[in-house]
Order: structure tokens, then C-alpha cells, then sequence
């Protein structure tokens, strides 16, 4: 199973966000797409931070509150050390790896730091029940 790659399974065309963009915008893209978050970019698609619906929650019921729409993508990103993961991990580490640690989607990226898809559990576990059901009918 150690042959099966993130890169085989990852969605090579996320929902990603500028730091620049409205909140307002985010929060559009994400009501719009089937994910929960998704990684910012700068221009030359490098990583700079996630976006969750949380931190969009998060700013948006502020901003009601103060009757502000303000805010960019930048403003409430997380900015810390994003969880990342390489093309070519094998999906039975990122699998033992999620088990450890919180987050659901992992963006994926090569050695310039630039993005090339996200992964979530769910693709990890479609990976494993396709690969488990495979080794089933070759029985």
C-alpha cells in the first residue's frame, strides 16, 4: 500500500484564496465549493496561509457586530506553520499522520513551497477503500 501516492489522489484544482480578497468574496467561494477551507497564495502560488470557515465565522460575526465589511483573506488566515505534505508521500503515512494530527485537508505542495493540489481524509479514505476492494477482487 506504501505504492499508493497523494499525488494519484489529491485535488489537483482547490479552492484557493489571495491574501488581498474580501472576506466577503471567501466566504462566496467556499459557499459555492464542496470544501470546508482552503490554502491562500500569493502570486506566485506559494503558500502563505489556510483559510477555514471557522476563521471565516470567526470574522464575519465580528464584522456584523461592528456593522464592518473590511476584512481580507489576510486578516483572518491562519498564518502559523500550515500542515503541508509532499506529491509523493505515500497515503498510508499521511493516513497515520492524520490520525495524529487535527487538520481535515492538507495542501499539497512542491520543494518551492508553491501549491499543487489539496488532499482531505476523505480522499485518504477513498484511496484505502479502493485499494482494499481491489485486493478483494484479485483474491
Amino acid at each position: 500500500m506504501h505504492s499508493l501516492k497523494v499525488v494519484d489522489y489529491m485535488n489537483r484544482h482547490p479552492v484557493r484564496f489571495a491574501p488581498d480578497m474580501s472576506i466577503e468574496a471567501a466566504v462566496s467561494i467556499l459557499l459555492q465549493s464542496s470544501q470546508r477551507g482552503g490554502p491562500v497564495v500569493d502570486k506566485q502560488n506559494k503558500l502563505v496561509g489556510f483559510l477555514s470557515e471557522q476563521d471565516c465565522l470567526a470574522t464575519m460575526l465580528r464584522d456584523t457586530y461592528h456593522n464592518e465589511q473590511s476584512a481580507t483573506v489576510s486578516d483572518c488566515m491562519y498564518q502559523g506553520e500550515v500542515v503541508t505534505v509532499d506529491a509523493n508521500t505515500s497515503v498510508t503515512d499521511l493516513a497515520q499522520q492524520m490520525t495524529a494530527n487535527k487538520p481535515k485537508m492538507y495542501p499539497v505542495i512542491n520543494t518551492d513551497r508553491q501549491l499543487v493540489g489539496v488532499i482531505t481524509r476523505t480522499d485518504i479514505l477513498r484511496a484505502i477503500d479502493l485499494h482494499l476492494r481491489d485486493g478483494f477482487t484479485h483474491r
